[in-house]
């Protein structure tokens, strides 16, 4: 009897033993769930991402972390987002969305205002050095893309080479050109390669971003730089998701992340007036 009891007393001893083991691997699992880190792939175009490493200190503590896809052209980030290629982007302003969900019907929204890129004219140096100097035959560089191209043909208007039609509002496009002042030639590119064709023009109008990609200085080696006016709001870039994730709470932290002092504070040092914070 002694020995049944000393048998019945080891085995409940093992159960018990395992069931402690059990409640520990399961306790290990589960913090193992809390801290795993959540990873959003963020379409971005262009070098100028310092802010995102501020945006992922600011996110550890959250467990999310931003992973950058990089595009080379403005064209395939809307496209990559609406098929489910990456979970946000952040590379257009407000204007530019606008016109691509009119165009392509993507479903796609912003969540989010981060910066503002001026548009700048950077001058060829071997041949201009103010606005004043532009004359008959000189080749300007714009962007191709409907709503930067009207951004660019408005500033050219604003410094007289041309005048464009009233009705055409703020972004005209070449053929609403009803007067040359100066018989300059203006040459349509995508934004990406109006830094590379600069050596072979007069000058380019160029935003914050590619400028800074390609080493120029919107400090220094611009000539004229563009009036943020009555529709700055159409001009901030953004952060933008699927409309059906609009509501996402892992992308509302992201928005939150970038829209900091310290992000802010990143953007003033690393890129010297290229870019202005557009939740300010």
């Amino acid at each position: 009897m002694k020995k049944l009891t000393k048998i019945i007393l080891t085995f409940a001893l093992l159960l018990g033993l395992t069931a402690c083991g059990s409640d520990s691997s399961t306790s290990k699992q589960s913090e193992e769930q809390k801290t795993e880190t959540t990873v959003v792939k963020v379409g971005v175009v262009g070098a100028y991402n310092d802010q995102w490493d501020t945006v992922n200190e600011l996110l550890k503590d959250e467990n999310i972390q931003v992973e950058l896809v990089f595009f080379n052209d403005y064209a395939t980030p809307n496209r990559a987002l609406n098929d489910g290629d990456i979970d946000m982007n952040a590379f257009q302003h407000h204007a530019y969305l606008d016109n691509e969900v009119s165009e392509y019907n993507y479903d796609i929204v912003a969540i989010g205002d981060t910066l503002i890129a001026p548009l700048a004219i950077f001058n060829n140096k071997n041949k201009i050095s103010s606005i004043e100097d532009f004359k008959d035959g000189d080749i300007i560089a714009i962007p191709s893309d409907a709503t930067n191209g009207g951004r660019a043909l408005k500033i050219l208007e604003e410094i007289g080479l041309i005048e464009c039609d009233p009705n055409a509002g703020y972004l005209p496009t070449v053929a609403d050109i009803t007067k040359y002042n100066v018989q300059i030639e203006i040459r349509e590119l995508e934004s990406a390669m109006l830094a590379s064709i600069l050596p072979d023009v007069t000058a380019a109008l160029i935003n914050g971003g590619n400028a800074y990609t390609a080493g120029l200085s919107s400090s220094e080696d611009t000539i004229y730089v563009e009036t943020i006016g009555e529709d700055i709001d159409r001009l901030k870039n953004c952060l933008v998701v699927r409309t059906a994730d609009q509501e996402n709470e892992v992308y509302k932290k992201i928005v939150e992340a970038y829209q900091t002092d310290e992000v802010a504070n990143t953007l003033e040092e690393a890129y010297k007036g290229a870019f202005l914070p557009a939740w300010k």
